[in-house]
């Protein structure tokens, strides 16, 4: 790869970046054309059921795109989806090379869109910076490729561990930088996830506020095992922008069902595991549904079943410069945790970011084998 063909496939991918949040379920992607050096056509993919990036560029070259040079993030497609296949326009078009970040995970593109395009005689180069292109397509690389949402465990705590005090207020850990990160990634993400203790402790409302017009509100999930969610819970009010589901099992009252649909609320009856809604389960029905990514944002009960299953994918944390103490006062991650620490979970490819005098710490579960 040379060092002109990773100038152009940056852009791509900075181009891919504006789409985050907005695509779902199709990937982020970024393409640009370029003929004698010179971009002549770019674009990006806005949202699913709109024209791919591909087709963005080629549009904007017009005949000028006949024996250009085509960088693109991810492999042509070459089904029929939501939109025609781009594979077909890029031969119309006499594209002569195409170079792509990475082959397209999808069961029904990997490597039949380069295939297509090599049979068509125009010259493929696959792998020009695809560590960072699936960095950016990190949850739909994982929801196509295991039917289960991308999991984020997300939480605030002080200095020494605590996500409230003892008495329960947790308004607010964080600065005002913080907690406008949370927002983004709530603008970025498929579905926001507490369990009913948080609704009950914090009456939230689990939607967006940024000072923008084009605001993301994702499905907001509960899980409540037995019924215990206020009926009066801000959550639950029709008049809040986007959706609520509650996941719940056979505990749950019929009556409060009944009292749940009334609202608009739709209640979701899961198999129970330890008592408790399955997550496993819950994961499969949301992939389901197309929920490529869920934001995980408490409490510590729920968090710790997750990180005790296995389930998180990527970790958010932010950390506050105060000390709360007490024995009573709530973990980020509950549950039983590790006998010794050797066994303690540790994160790779940790980054670290001050927003204020908070510190953001992100990182990925190095999972061993069990």
């Amino acid at each position: 790869m040379s060092r002109v063909d990773k100038v152009f496939m940056r852009r791509a991918l900075r181009l891919a970046e504006r789409g985050r949040g907005r695509t779902s379920p199709n990937p982020m992607v970024g393409a640009v054309l370029v003929r004698d050096g010179q971009i002549i056509g770019e674009g990006f993919h806005p949202r699913a059921g709109e024209p791919h990036a591909e087709i963005m560029a080629l549009r904007q070259a017009g005949k000028s795109a006949r024996g250009a040079t085509l960088y693109v993030t991810l492999e042509p497609c070459c089904h029929f989806g939501r939109t025609p296949p781009c594979t077909r326009a890029i031969i119309a078009a006499g594209v002569a090379e195409v170079h792509m970040a990475m082959l397209d995970p999808n069961p029904r593109v990997a490597g039949r869109g380069r295939a297509e395009l090599e049979a068509a005689g125009i010259r493929t180069f696959v792998g020009e910076l695809e560590a960072e292109a699936r960095v950016l397509n990190e949850t739909f690389i994982h929801w196509i490729t295991t039917g289960r949402p991308f999991v984020i465990a997300k939480f605030a705590m002080s200095l020494d561990g605590k996500i409230a005090t003892r008495s329960g207020d947790s308004r607010w850990i964080t600065g005002p930088a913080a907690r406008e990160q949370v927002h983004q990634l709530r603008d970025q993400v498929d579905a926001i996830l507490v369990g009913v203790n948080t609704v009950i402790a914090d009456d939230p409302q689990l939607t967006t506020r940024l000072d923008k017009d084009d605001i993301r509100h994702p499905l907001r999930v509960i899980v409540d095992s037995r019924g215990r969610i206020p009926l009066t819970a801000q959550v639950l009010d029709p008049v809040l922008p986007g959706r609520t589901m509650v996941a719940t099992t056979e505990a749950m009252p019929i009556e409060q069902r009944r009292a749940l649909s009334f609202r608009g609320v739709q209640v979701l009856v899961l198999p129970s595991q330890d008592g408790r809604v399955s997550l496993p389960d819950l994961l499969e029905e949301l992939g389901r549904r197309e929920v490529t990514s869920v934001l995980v944002e408490g409490g510590g009960t729920i968090i710790g079943t997750f990180f005790a299953q296995r389930l998180v994918d990527k970790v958010v944390a932010f950390i506050a410069p105060i000390i709360i103490g007490g024995r009573e006062a709530p973990t980020p991650v509950g549950g039983l945790g590790v006998e010794r620490l050797s066994q303690a979970l540790r994160l790779e490819r940790v980054q670290v970011e001050w927003l204020g005098s908070d510190l953001l710490v992100t990182g990925y579960p190095a999972w061993q084998e069990a």
